[in-house]
């Protein structure tokens, strides 16, 4: 695809996203915060189902999708993306400035809902703040998407079982959230939401303003020089 076909892509998928968070949103607003669909249920099955060992990788899990970790496989994704040292540094920095930026707006959108967590007793791990969307969930999710795009950019036939590790290391980030009771479901749901709307913004963006350069994927292979005597080769002597 071109950067035009690009663009639009991103756009509809993030503009899709945001239209569904939205109305996520207002709904949780609607219901001041009260637990919706199947909050309840999902939360009452993983209370039934923690066993020591899976408490203890839950918590394992959920700790890559908060702190430094997320910032360094952004960096990383940057430096994979970039093709030489100037534009692995103005990547990096690109997807150091989405995911901050990203953070600073679920900040903001968390503040305005205000809404609570799941009872403290039935936590088994350390939490803060309020829960829409879920901040370790959108975190990952965007950082996940920073990465599949990444290696889509420099491998754009291959790696498939790598972009779909990395979906799935989000996705499990997110599962740990509910199963270690500090989010309702759709706590999850809304951070899902919330990072492939921005991760559309930003690609959009991306798209229609980095130079050309910085967005060239797979490495173009050597042209192999034509025969004597072919179109375009060597010339009999």
């Amino acid at each position: 695809m071109n950067r035009r076909d690009v663009a639009d892509l991103a756009g509809s998928v993030g503009v899709g996203a945001w239209a569904a968070f939205t109305v996520l949103a207002l709904v949780v607003t609607g219901r001041a915060g009260a637990p919706l669909w199947l909050d309840h249920d999902v939360l009452l099955r993983s209370l039934g189902h923690r066993p020591a060992v899976a408490v203890a990788l839950a918590r394992g899990v959920t700790a890559t999708g908060t702190g430094v970790v997320p910032y360094l496989l952004a960096a990383l994704a940057g430096a994979i993306a970039g093709r030489g040292a100037r534009h692995r540094l103005i990547a990096a920095a690109g997807c150091l400035a989405c995911l901050g930026l990203g953070q600073l707006l679920r900040y903001g959108v968390m503040e305005a809902i205000h809404r609570a967590r799941p009872p403290q007793d039935v936590w088994t791990a350390h939490a803060s703040g309020w829960a829409f969307p879920s901040g370790h969930t959108t975190t990952s999710a965007v950082t996940a998407g920073l990465l599949v795009l990444a290696l889509t950019v420099r491998a754009p036939r291959g790696g498939t079982a790598l972009r779909v590790a990395v979906c799935c290391w989000a996705l499990l980030v997110g599962v740990t959230r509910v199963y270690l009771g500090v989010h309702w479901f759709t706590d999850v749901v809304g951070g899902w939401l919330f990072a492939a709307g921005w991760l559309g913004l930003c690609l959009c963006a991306a798209a229609r303003l980095l130079p050309g350069a910085c967005l060239t994927t797979g490495s173009a292979p050597a042209r192999r020089p034509a025969p004597e005597g072919a179109p375009g080769g060597a010339r009999d002597r």
